[in-house]
């Protein structure tokens, strides 16, 4: 069974913030197939669907970014038969906002909350989904990147990050009733 893991931070104090973005596109897709976060397991959000036949569950791990890995490795060991239906959404400062990446597979960066699921998984062969969040401040230094990502989206880049967020549940929902990834990479890399 699938498992795509949406990166955030609980509460409503981080709503709406940069680092929140892997929830937002839980939401986002937990929308487009009429799903509810209704349990609580694994120390996450969990709501389950089907699409293309395919069974999945969509979480928000409840226990911080940067223990995201404790809630991911009891997801995967619940559901996952392999490493190939595990999906994660995160934020990533090294890509520009509104630039996305898919990847089956890499380091996780100096983000901390793949930090944490790459030591508790054990491995870096899973598919991850990078939505950008690198502002022109951040670029030219002009902010700490701990003060942009518990910031709230500013209004300059609310748009482009809608889009993101709408094209990964897509290309999530693509990736789980059994296109290609190659296919779904190329598509998802190349828009701006």
């Amino acid at each position: 069974m699938y498992v795509v893991v949406g990166l955030g931070n609980p509460g409503t104090r981080y709503r709406n913030t940069y680092h929140n973005i892997g929830f937002m596109v839980a939401d986002a897709l937990a929308k487009k197939c009429r799903l509810r976060f209704s349990g609580k397991e694994c120390a996450a959000l969990t709501a389950k669907g089907r699409t293309g036949g395919v069974p999945f569950v969509v979480a928000k791990p409840q226990t911080f970014m940067n223990l995201s890995g404790e809630s991911v490795k009891q997801l995967f060991r619940k559901y996952c038969d392999s490493e190939e239906e595990l999906i994660v959404v995160y934020d990533d400062a090294d890509l520009p906002v509104g630039r996305m990446r898919l990847r089956e597979e890499g380091s996780a960066g100096t983000h901390n909350g793949m930090r944490s699921i790459v030591a508790e998984l054990n491995t870096t062969s899973f598919k991850r989904v990078r939505i950008g969040i690198k502002t022109e401040e951040l670029a030219a230094k002009e902010v700490q990147i701990v003060d942009l990502v518990l910031s709230k989206v500013d209004f300059a880049d609310k748009a482009a990050i809608e889009r993101c967020v709408d094209e990964a549940a897509e290309a999530i929902l693509s990736l789980i009733a059994g296109e290609d990834v190659q296919r779904v990479e190329e598509r998802l890399n190349r828009r701006k």
